[in-house]
């Protein structure tokens, strides 16, 4: 989503070059640079204004222009504000004294609202919490089917009265099912349409009166671009939301609606949707995203994405194999089918430090899902000792696998090629030095 973002800041840091003083003039070219980039990424024109310029106040503050890394020190402070933009510090989910946690959901059509729900909850179940939607979206009938289908899915318990029924009921009585099952929370599916109108505010307003939510979660489609910080907004001002939860993030819009969101409204980014899989919903940190944005990587959520699938211990092997440059064929043939469960593969070497600096060497854009099955045919091709020895597999080596894997010498070749200058990449990762970093 970030990716032409980071591009085009990396690019106006870069300009510093590894000069020792720079001036004044250098700064105010930089961030015109920074201030274009963020516009043409579709954040709030406001929100860039005050962010450039307290870019600037803390740069010159901080006698930046003499230091001897001011692309650096530069760079730190704009991470800094764009964390300060985005929230600081990771928000948490409200939980009431009294279960069950209440928490509704709101939104236009279109925009995830439904999912969202069920994601929120299946989060909440693998977190030995015991969740219960309801389904009071009763002017889409389609809505209270999916959010069933869902629940049906995912095993979660669910409370639906169709669309005959007012969506004041519908909670009163699921609230009252909640109880009785001794759920600690309740998920609450609103009213969505594809504007918004003032009968829609009210109902949901009346909603939250009654039921006296912990938490009001508006769903906002990232794609949506400044449209979804205005509904962000809107719905903030007339129903009093607590937190936002910003659906197809893995999508290709410019993302500034992520940027202006929490800055427009002042209510905190709480979730992010990273695909359409019920797993597919990450509570959403700050400075990991603003660190993506710069192009620093986010290994952090790479790691609890592997221990997830992993376990800790099988994690830690396979994580201090990568950061030493030592995994082989044979280590990468043993984890594939757990990396495939991580996500797209895609996403996966975004949070790489330094993606936009080696997307290149990794042909990263050819790269699908299809990618995993023929390099694991590729490397089950191999003998054991051709997994341990990679750079011992020679032209004669590399024909006998592409025929026993049903591919060709090129694949072959490629799969190699990335395989190097992805090892090669991983062992910078103990030294602190990032790829991504170097200007």
């Amino acid at each position: 989503m970030f990716e032409s973002l980071t591009d085009k800041l990396q690019s106006a840091f870069k300009k510093f070059g590894s000069r020792g003083v720079v001036t004044e003039e250098d700064l105010d070219q930089a961030l015109r640079e920074v201030r274009m980039a963020m516009l043409e990424a579709d954040v709030n024109f406001k929100v860039v204004r005050e962010f450039t310029s307290r870019v600037k106040e803390k740069a010159l503050g901080a006698e930046v222009l003499r230091s001897l890394t001011p692309a650096q020190q530069v760079i730190d402070i704009v991470h800094g504000e764009l964390v300060d933009i985005l929230g600081g510090a990771a928000p948490q989910l409200a939980t009431s004294m009294r279960p069950p946690t209440v928490i509704m959901v709101v939104g236009l059509q279109g925009s995830g609202k439904t999912t969202s729900i069920a994601k929120l909850a299946n989060l909440l179940k693998k977190q030995r919490l015991r969740p219960l939607v309801v389904a009071c979206d009763i002017y889409r009938p389609a809505a209270v089917d999916q959010l069933v289908t869902l629940a049906k899915q995912l095993d979660i318990p669910y409370h639906e009265e169709g669309t005959g029924q007012k969506p004041a009921v519908i909670a009163a009585h699921g609230l009252e099912k909640a109880k009785a099952m001794n759920a600690t929370h309740l998920l609450v599916d609103t009213a969505g349409r594809l504007h918004i109108d003032e009968a829609m505010m009210e109902e949901v307003a009346d909603l939250r009166r009654q039921l006296e939510p912990s938490e009001v979660l508006f769903v906002a489609d990232a794609m949506a671009g400044q449209d979804a910080v205005t509904a962000a907004k809107e719905f903030h001002e007339k129903v009093g939301t607590t937190g936002l939860v910003l659906t197809k993030m893995d999508g290709d819009a410019r993302g500034g609606a992520a940027l202006s969101i929490r800055a427009v409204t002042g209510v905190p980014v709480k979730f992010i949707g990273v695909g359409e899989k019920a797993d597919a919903l990450e509570q959403f940190y700050p400075d990991r995203l603003a660190g993506r944005i710069l192009g620093m990587g986010d290994m952090l959520s790479l790691i609890e994405k592997a221990k997830e699938q992993m376990g800790d211990e099988d994690a830690d092997r396979f994580g201090d194999k990568m950061k030493k440059g030592t995994f082989d064929l044979q280590d990468f043939v043993d984890q594939l089918r757990k990396v495939r469960r991580m996500g797209p593969l895609g996403q996966l070497v975004q949070m790489l430090p330094g993606f936009n600096k080696i997307k290149m060497q990794l042909d990263v854009d050819d790269m699908d899902d299809s990618f995993f099955g023929h390099a694991e045919a590729i490397v089950l091709s191999m003998t054991p000792w051709e997994r341990r020895h990679p750079d011992k597999i020679d032209g004669r080596r590399r024909k006998r696998i592409a025929r026993g894997s049903g591919t060709d010498a090129h694949a072959v070749n490629q799969l190699l090629k990335q395989f190097f200058e992805a090892r090669k990449i991983a062992k910078t990762l103990s030294t602190g030095k990032f790829p991504g970093m170097r200007f």
